[in-house]
């Protein structure tokens, strides 16, 4: 770098879903686009991810003959959401969500696979969706990148990978849980295998992608083709304003300020707040000093869009069911005194486990949306002690799912156990000693489960009973492919605590996605999106997805309007201070 100035249409900050969609989007339409990112790799929370995106009414969908009313989704929405439901901007999802994805797919390397058999999460919801709601980014060869944006492309968490290797939910898991039980799985899997260890070596990284980082491997090839500079380790540090608009930001790349300024406006998508302690200290519940939370996403994502934004007189909404999209995990210890975040998304579904409490209750369908299983955790774990509970199963479990980072058979996982992460007992009072639950207590519940278990039912919290329990469940178990009863000793348990994909309060934007001052005017030159954004979904979690899909979506309706070329300073516009 030798110049300290630089003149562009739009400026990103963040490259997540959120901000590669509105990069992709603008420079579509014909503008220049700088993308700068504080992390020294491209794709934020979202390569971490599974990828999945919430978009009723897509084109797959109808393609595949599924034709919803948008009625129907606003009817679901309506129940789910309450009084926090705000028709402009759901209207507006609705809307700009199947021309999203008809743009990418027709448009760009972003080619999606659908996710017609995923059910929404409360399926006893008026207006639930049983499928057809729900795209994910098609499997990704790396080596269609170039070399330089590929070095910076983020890999897999490892948490969710098998030896560097990301694995898909669906079919592809399907194969790794049933590789010594199926010659199918067996080839899948070896093929998989092979090629990955052919792909480490050459290339020090895993090559197939999937789930998130295939999202995000899309989208930067996507970005290359359309001519956007994406810049890592290149932070924010502050916003311009000129002429009552944002009109720029001035970042830090090599040891030196640099200022870019923005003919058509800046986009913050940096991730919204999970890291930045100061804020969860404030909002999140039970965590009074602010490291009372485990997050998935990567340390940068420590609220930097949502303090530039407020710097030039954005309000951030903080007046939601959730601040936090809540996701259950366990801590990893590793090698070098880190500690890892594994979240437990599927396992909690598989028959012949259960989640409980200090005391030995339930307390959960344990088969329900991960944010739902926190959510619960919070509000029922004792007021003294920190909020968590244990997952606990028996040996046969363990040999045919795994749980948390203890891999199915034939992968070895006794290791765990010497590390304190995995806890063993020969009975369920043993194991309660070694986890300090209430022996008594952890006993009772597993007789009273059994009782019914053994007939496949759960009348106390109807695990296996909506489409959503059932598909994360396993399909070769019945009756219910979630409900079977924990007999036959060892017994295995892990510690869960709460964790969160990301968080739910930010910005307050229209549903142009433009940033509003606290008397709801327009901040001209300035759109928020992903997690910057406060969450459409006003803090309610009623689909996997929904962070994602509307991520992606108000990235693209911040890209159209950028690049509108009647865009100019409106009459309900106030101008900076």
């Amino acid at each position: 770098m030798t110049n300290r100035t630089h003149d562009v249409d739009l400026i990103v900050i963040g490259s997540g879903a959120a901000g590669l969609s509105a990069a992709v989007t603008a420079a579509y339409h014909g503008l220049s686009v700088i993308v700068v990112e504080k992390a020294d790799t491209l794709g934020g929370a979202t390569a971490w991810s599974g990828g999945w995106m919430w978009a009723p009414l897509n084109p797959l969908a109808k393609a595949a003959g599924i034709h919803e009313d948008a009625d129907t989704v606003r009817t679901y929405l309506r129940h789910e959401l309450g009084e926090r439901y705000d028709a402009a901007k759901i209207d507006a999802f609705l809307a700009a969500c199947p021309q999203m994805v008809a743009f990418f797919h027709e448009k760009t390397a972003l080619q999606f696979a659908d996710g017609n058999a995923i059910a929404d999460i409360h399926g006893d919801t008026p207006g639930a969706g049983t499928g057809g709601r729900s795209v994910i980014a098609a499997p990704f060869d790396g080596r269609a990148l170039s070399p330089p944006t590929l070095k910076k492309l983020r890999k897999t968490m490892p948490e969710t990978a098998f030896l560097g290797m990301p694995i898909q939910a669906g079919a592809d898991l399907r194969a790794f849980l049933t590789v010594t039980r199926s010659v199918k799985s067996f080839w899948h899997v070896s093929k998989r295998f092979t090629r990955h260890v052919c792909d480490m070596a050459r290339y020090g990284r895993a090559m197939q992608l999937v789930n998130g980082v295939a999202l995000i491997g899309r989208l930067a090839k996507s970005a290359e083709a359309l001519g956007v500079d994406m810049w890592v380790s290149s932070p924010a540090r502050r916003l311009v304003t000129s002429g009552g608009r944002v009109s720029g930001v001035v970042i830090e790349r090599d040891d030196q300020e640099i200022t870019l300024n923005a003919r058509r406006g800046v986009v913050l998508a940096a991730g919204g707040f999970p890291w930045d302690v100061s804020r969860r200290k404030t909002l999140f519940p039970r965590t009074p000093t602010g490291q009372e939370h485990w997050p998935l996403p990567p340390p940068s994502a420590s609220g930097d869009g949502l303090r530039l934004g407020e710097s030039v007189g954005g309000a951030v909404d903080t007046s939601l069911y959730s601040p936090v999209a809540w996701a259950p995990v366990s801590l990893v210890p590793k090698g070098n005194g880190k500690v890892g975040h594994f979240p437990h998304i599927i396992d909690r579904a598989k028959p012949g486990v259960i989640g409980v409490l200090s005391n030995g209750q339930r307390f959960v369908n344990e088969a329900a949306g991960y944010y739902d299983y926190v959510d619960a955790m919070i509000k029922t774990a004792p007021e003294d002690e920190q909020p968590c509970s244990w997952l606990v199963c028996t040996h046969r479990f363990q040999r045919r799912y795994g749980l948390g980072m203890t891999r199915p058979a034939p992968v070895p996982f006794r290791h765990w156990i010497k590390k304190g992460y995995l806890k063993r007992g020969n009975t369920l009072e043993a194991l309660a000693r070694e986890c300090g639950i209430d022996p008594a207590g952890l006993a009772k519940t597993v007789a009273d489960y059994n009782v019914h278990a053994r007939q496949g039912e759960d009348p106390a919290f109807g695990r296996g009973t909506t489409p959503y329990n059932r598909k994360n469940g396993d399909p070769d178990h019945t009756p219910n492919p979630c409900v079977a009863p924990l007999e036959n000793g060892p017994f295995y348990a892990i510690k869960v605590v709460p964790g969160c994909f990301g968080t739910f309060a930010g910005l307050t934007t229209n549903p142009q996605a433009q940033v509003l001052n606290p008397q709801g005017v327009p901040i001209e030159g300035l759109y928020a999106a992903g997690s910057d954004m406060a969450s459409i979904m006003g803090g309610h979690y009623p689909a996997g997805g929904i962070n994602l899909g509307p991520a992606m979506t108000f990235g693209y309706i911040a890209g159209q309007h950028a690049a509108s070329p009647a865009r100019s300073l409106s009459s309900n516009t106030k101008p900076i201070p």
